[in-house]
């Protein structure tokens, strides 16, 4: 016990001169037990929050907004790419389709020419009657009509069949019909014209003679 003169009066201390002291504002000094001191930091350290769950906190809400992010870019990206296999496929059917009518055009100006090859050698001489000289210039148009006809073969080409079928609006066109009461009626006897098809397509209708 220690004694302090404070104000004209004498004060006992209880506390023992070694206790330790500690200031406190407004207060002054106070003696504190050692054995409170480490509680009072344990406490206080105890209540105050941990820096490593605040960050990991912040991480994990960052992760979150990639993650939405990575989500979004991607869906982002397969609708690019749809849109761009669908355009690629637009391409390519209008490629295809301007190759056909390309195509169509060609074969459709050719026509003529096989027609004009096909009269000539229908009213060329018979084998009989064909000279010596004149023989090579029919093998010749025939050598022509060959490959004009494999030509058309491999673009896909092939002529409509008429003679002894029944008319049919879809691929013929009769431009005469005569008496024939050996065959039915609407029964093709004659064509004048090939008709053909390219693939499925009626390019030229057949014309031809039926029976009345």
């Amino acid at each position: 016990m220690t004694k302090k003169v404070m104000d004209g009066k004498e004060v006992y201390n209880e506390q023992p001169e070694n206790m330790p002291k500690s200031y406190i504002p407004g207060i002054g000094e106070v003696f504190v037990n050692a054995g409170s001191v480490g509680d009072v930091q344990q406490v206080s350290s105890s209540q105050e929050s941990d820096p490593s769950d605040s960050r990991i906190a912040e991480l994990e809400t960052e992760l979150n907004k990639q993650k939405e992010q990575v989500v979004k870019y991607r869906d982002e990206l397969l609708r690019k790419a749809a849109d761009f296999e669908n355009f690629r496929k637009q391409k390519e059917r209008e490629s295809m389709m301007a190759s056909s009518r390309a195509l169509e055009h060609i074969i459709r100006e050719l026509l003529p020419v096989i027609d004009d090859v096909k009269r000539v050698l229908l009213n060329a001489p018979l084998d009989t009657e064909i000279s010596i000289e004149a023989r090579p210039y029919i093998e010749g148009v025939e050598l022509v009509k060959k490959n004009l006809e494999k030509w058309l073969g491999d673009k896909g080409v092939k002529a409509i069949d008429s003679k002894g079928m029944k008319l049919d609006v879809n691929f013929h066109e009769a431009i005469s019909q005569v008496d024939h009461p050996e065959v039915e009626s609407d029964t093709i006897i004659d064509e004048y014209q090939t008709g053909y098809l390219l693939g499925d397509k009626v390019i030229r209708h057949a014309k031809v003679i039926v029976a009345r």
